[in-house]
């Protein structure tokens, strides 16, 4: 029987314990540990395959979170009695974990990497997710698989004391105004660079800013990820341990894969730039676009002595695109439609687009449009939620949908995936802070955001969208809430930050930042990044170019917030529950009255109630 090594350390200023276990389960998985807080239990997997597969022109990682509900001491709900598909949680730990370890592979290494976490112990009080993501770093750095890690991460919450907890547990969560997953790992100075963000306020939080407690803005935030750099690098220094006791795998031997070779480059190079330059120069994204095809078929023509190297040429030429666009942000100041860096694109906002709506709201903010839609419903329509958790219903619900016509492409279409149910959630966080509490406004309420087109951040159209829309159904939110895109280019040891990033700027780009809160406070954000990781201070300074001043004079508001504040030529405080130019629709819902019985023949309006 093979060996079985642990490492542990206390968690700074909690009662409780991080540790890391290996060789003793899953001895045949590349990498195998099992992490625990409390009684929270995880075994994380890593498997490599060995061989590349064929054509593959992408790094094929893929992250599965298995919830057993007999970590919970439950028995699953479902007619077969047995787990299904994955739960939203789960799906959104997979996304958390994807998201911190992609860019710790080396570049080239295309060979498929498949991470399996197991939830054996739910105790209820210390949520899993943050333990998968340790976990799932210290079983690649066992396994041999190339890995540029360790990667830490954390859970703080901040509470209404005005401090951040480390590794907050579910309850401490509840009662804090923003929860914040943020990852990391060692920078070559030894200072912790961020690489994943995840946050958002809780159901309470309004009842406790309400109580006094202090609003978290962008200084907040700030000291947020400070504080979280020490308990990311006492997980980093626990997987070390981890290495030195256990030893490593023999490493994987791997040929580095690359899209084109340097003589196809070259000609490009010269050939195209002047005719990629012109092309990635036009405002419009289709025009662009259908440009730069015709910019890659002239060159492929031209370059006919490199037969049977098409592929490559494609790859070079998206490759001259990428760097033409980075130059000229960096050099120039000018981005993709011609904007400055902070300039944020046209806006525009209607709502009552729905006869039979509760409520419906269309929020455009270029090229991007979304259409949100808020339906109400009994209080005994609320979700009832099947989890290893400990909430156990959910009241406020947001889908969100991205179809393919939304960038003019033909798909297939078979339910939700994981990036749909990611937004979905991100939106929902940024909201569901504001919405009244069920005592004062006793109603079930979904919004579905459906994206008619995109180029540039849809999740946060979806906020913007969700404002508005409940405020047409006639819903006492607290304050309007919109969000916004930001982006980062690094070069020459420059980081240049672009506010209302567009698509093609979040591809070429190297973070996506999105930001969403009140006039007063932020309620979700989500950060990821390509590059190695992102020092404090450059995260701080993308949070203030967010907050801009808007065009008229003297009001000093947040670019996120700028869209709601202006949108449909109300704002908020402007369209307050129970209007009487559409009673039937708002001034019942708002007063928290239940459906009544129609009359005869008045089947549409109820329906629409």
């Amino acid at each position: 029987m093979a060996q079985a090594f642990s490492v542990s350390g206390p968690i700074q200023g909690t009662d409780s314990t991080l540790s890391f276990e290996t060789g003793k389960l899953a001895k045949q998985a590349d990498g195998a540990v099992m992490g625990r807080i409390g009684d929270t239990v995880v075994l994380v997997a890593a498997t490599a395959s060995k061989h590349l597969r064929e054509g593959v022109d992408f790094f094929p990682l893929t992250v599965d979170v298995e919830e057993r509900m007999y970590a919970a001491g439950k028995i699953p709900g479902s007619f077969f009695r047995r787990e299904g598909r994955a739960t939203d949680q789960a799906i959104l730990t997979c996304r958390l974990t994807d998201r911190p370890l992609r860019p710790a592979f080396p570049d080239g290494f295309r060979n498929e990497v498949h991470i399996v976490a197991t939830v054996f112990g739910a105790d209820q009080v210390n949520p899993h997710d943050v333990v998968v993501i340790n976990a799932a770093s210290a079983a690649l750095m066992l396994s041999g698989i190339p890995f540029q890690g360790p990667v830490g991460a954390v859970r703080v919450a901040y509470g209404t004391d005005g401090t951040w907890a480390p590794h907050a547990t579910y309850q401490q969560g509840d009662s804090s105004t923003l929860e914040m997953v943020v990852a990391g790992r060692l920078s070559s100075d030894g200072d912790v660079a961020i690489m994943m963000v995840e946050a958002g306020a809780p159901e309470e939080a309004w009842k406790h800013y309400e109580a006094g407690a202090p609003k978290v803005t962008e200084e907040v935030i700030t000291g947020g990820l400070e504080a979280a750099k020490a308990h990311i690098r006492q997980s980093i220094d626990l997987q070390r341990q981890l290495v030195e006791a256990a030893g490593t795998k023999e490493p994987l031997a791997f040929e580095a894969q690359v899209d084109y070779g340097d003589d196809i480059w070259a000609a490009v190079s010269d050939a195209g730039t002047e005719l990629v330059t012109q092309a990635s120069s036009i405002v419009g994204k289709a025009e662009r676009n259908a440009a730069v095809v015709a910019a890659e078929a002239q060159l492929t023509s031209q370059l006919q002595s490199f037969e049977g190297r098409q592929k490559e040429i494609k790859a070079a030429v998206r490759a001259l695109t990428k760097r033409t666009v980075r130059r000229r942000i960096v050099e120039d100041g000018v981005r993709v439609d011609g904007r400055g860096i902070t300039d944020i694109r046209p806006l525009s906002a209607e709502v009552g687009l729905l006869p039979t709506a509760h409520g419906s709201g269309l929020f455009e903010r270029g090229e991007t449009q979304v259409l949100n839609v808020t339906t109400l419903g009994m209080p005994r329509m609320d979700q009832m939620l099947d989890t290893i958790g400990i909430h156990d219903r959910k009241r406020y619900m947001h889908h969100y949908n991205f179809p393919p016509f939304s960038t003019g492409e033909t798909g297939f279409m078979r339910g939700p995936k994981r990036r749909e149910i990611g937004h979905g959630l991100l939106a929902e966080r940024a909201l569901v802070a504001v919405v009244p509490p069920l005592e004062e406004f006793p109603y079930t309420l979904r919004l579905v955001s459906d994206v008619l087109s995109s180029n540039g951040s849809t999740s946060m159209a979806s906020v913007c969208g969700s404002t508005l829309s409940l405020m047409d159904a006639g819903v006492p939110i607290k304050a309007a809430v919109a969000g916004i895109a930001m982006g980062l280019v690094y070069a020459e040891g420059h980081y240049t930050t672009l506010t209302d990033i567009l698509g093609s700027e979040d591809a070429f780009g190297d973070m996506d930042f999105k930001v969403a809160g009140t006039a007063e406070f932020v309620t979700a954000l989500q950060l990821d990044t390509k590059i190695d990781g992102l020092p404090a201070d450059v995260l701080a300074q993308a949070l203030q170019q967010a907050r801009r001043p808007a065009p008229d004079p003297g009001r000093d508001e947040r670019g996120h917030l700028h869209a709601s504040s202006r949108g449909g030529g109300q704002r908020a405080e402007d369209r307050q529950p129970g209007d009487p130019d559409r009673p039937d629709r708002r001034g019942h819902r708002a007063q928290g009255q239940g459906h009544q019985r129609p009359a005869a023949g008045d089947r549409r309006r109820h329906q629409r109630r």
